[in-house]
Order: C-alpha cells, then structure tokens, then sequence
C-alpha cells in the first residue's frame, strides 16, 4: 500500500490541495480560472511541444501503441455512444457521455503519475497520447456533437486551440529535423515543468461546487466506462497485437493501459455545458476524480508499478 500511495499520493495531493484552498477561500474562483488559462494557453502547450520534439519522429511513432490506443478508445467511444442512444437519451447527451467514458486526462492527471511510475516513458507516451486524441478522437467527437445540432463554431476553437498548434509546431519541428535553439529549449522546458503541479492544483479547485449536479445514474455509467471499461478496451487491444504477431513493448502497453485509466479530460465538462451537457459531465467529473484514487491504486499493483 505504501508503494502504491507513493505513486498516487502526490497526484491526489496535489488535487486535494486544489480543493482546500478553494474550499476555505484562500484562492478565489477567477484565481483557478487564470491559473486553468495559464496552464491551457502556456504550460500543456510547451509540455506536448517539449514531447514531441525531444526525439526524432521515427522513435516517437509506435504504430502498434497508437493501434491499441487508439482501437481502445475508438470502440469505448462507439459502444458508449450507442448504448446511451438505446437508453434514450438524445444526440448530444450520448455524444457526451461517450466522450467522459473514452477521452483520458492524459496530460493533467496521467503525466504526472508516469513521471513517477514510469519516468521514462512519460514525454514519448504523452505524445502519442496527444497525436491521437487531438487529430482523431476530439474531431469525431465534435462531428457526432455538430451532427446532433451543436454549436458550429466549437470546431474552429478547438482546431485553433493552443493545445493543437503546439502539437503541429511540434510535428513540423520534428518533421524538418532542425534543432530547437538552446534558449527557446529551456524556456519551454522551465514552462512545461510546471504543467503538472498548477494543473491538478486547477483540477482540485474546479471540483467544488459541482457535488450538486443532476443526472447521478448518467454520470455513474460515465464513470463506469471510463475508470473501468477504457482501460480494459486498451489492454484488450494490446493482448489482440500480441496473438495477432505484432510486437508489443510490455512497459509502453502497460502506460497506455495507465493513461486510460484515468479521470476525463480537462476540457470535458467545459466542451459539454458549450452542447447543454454540462451539469452530467461535471457530476462525472468529480466522481470519477475520486473513484480514479482507488481504481489507479487498484491497477498499480495489477501492473507491478508500485512494487518495491
């Protein structure tokens, strides 16, 4: 237990931190909505662009994780939406909670839980991660959301987010093969460093207030999905390579399975009030990111993270 809490005890440290300082008044609700644009805007941003372009592309592509992630959350997302369709609900309440059962907080709650469990995995896995929720999963997403009668001009936002031009100037630097200059190197550094302290500090302070939100059985079968059915749907993709003869690096497989396991995305209550959705998504928020504490501790041990 000791050895899991070493893990997670800092992650939920942190989140915890997050929620009594808002709690008690200590930071005020526009103080986490400029750290949160601080940490969206500047600091996620130099952490993908940092990922992306502290190796050369050839090493950073791993077709058969991007496969099995991406296989994993492409079939959550599909079954998640469908099933929430057979259930009643309309277009845009499937679409979402699809979304809260498929999209991983990869780069809030997920890096900074491999930079402890698997350190040298974190900046390669969190690329990959990045590549493909942002150029595959969050597009569909929005396509099923517009499709159901969204808001047109969510598109645009997210193709221009800050999020995915680090991304693309990340790609294009790594494409052209040209060295990141020293200064700009370390600047960006010395800015990604921080994304992960500020962002679960944000993430503590943003789970007050929602505790009251309406729809508890939707948002249990969101939490469900996520915390339980996406990572098995990645680690099932994974077993699927292996019998079909394509090489599977254990340790990458094991943080992918990781990463799935964690609570939404950050911009996943934000995205769904923009389509009505927003009291589900918060609820689910906040169970999941409690719920995530047991569950994560749970798969740590299942995985041999936390040994030693």
């Amino acid at each position: 237990m000791s050895a899991i809490l070493g893990v997670t005890g800092p992650v939920f440290a942190l989140i915890g931190l997050g929620y009594l300082v808002a709690r008690t008044g200590l930071f005020q609700p526009a103080d986490f909505r400029a750290l949160g644009r601080y940490v969206v805007m500047l600091a996620l941003p130099a952490l993908i662009f940092r990922a992306v372009t502290a190796r050369d592309l050839g090493a950073l592509v791993d077709p058969a994780y991007l496969a099995a992630y991406l296989g994993g959350s492409l079939a959550v997302l599909g079954l998640g939406y469908r099933w929430s369709r057979w259930r009643g609900l309309d277009g845009p309440a499937s679409t979402f909670q699809a979304m809260g059962m498929s999209c991983a907080n990869s780069g809030f709650i997920g890096y900074p839980m491999l930079l402890i469990a698997l350190p040298a995995l974190a900046d390669r896995t969190l690329a990959l991660n990045m590549i493909a929720e942002n150029l595959v999963v969050l597009p569909l997403i929005l396509v099923l959301a517009e499709r159901s009668g969204g808001i047109g001009r969510t598109a645009r936002r997210v193709a221009t987010s800050p999020v995915v031009l680090a991304l693309a100037a990340g790609l294009a630097v790594a494409l052209s093969g040209l060295p990141v200059p020293a200064v700009l190197g370390q600047a960006v550094e010395l800015v990604a460093r921080s994304s992960a302290a500020v962002s679960l500090v944000v993430i503590g302070g943003a789970l007050v207030g929602v505790a009251r939100a309406a729809a508890g059985g939707r948002a249990a079968a969101v939490v469900a999905g996520k915390l339980l059915l996406h990572p098995l749907a990645v680690a099932a993709a994974f077993a699927l390579l292996r019998v079909a003869g394509v090489p599977v690096d254990p340790a990458m497989a094991a943080a992918g399975v990781l990463l799935a396991a964690t609570p939404a995305m950050g911009i996943y209550p934000i995205l769904a009030a923009q389509y009505g959705q927003g009291g589900p998504a918060a609820l689910a928020m906040l169970a999941m990111t409690v719920g995530s504490f047991f569950t994560l501790g749970g798969l740590l041990w299942w995985l041999g993270l936390a040994a030693g």
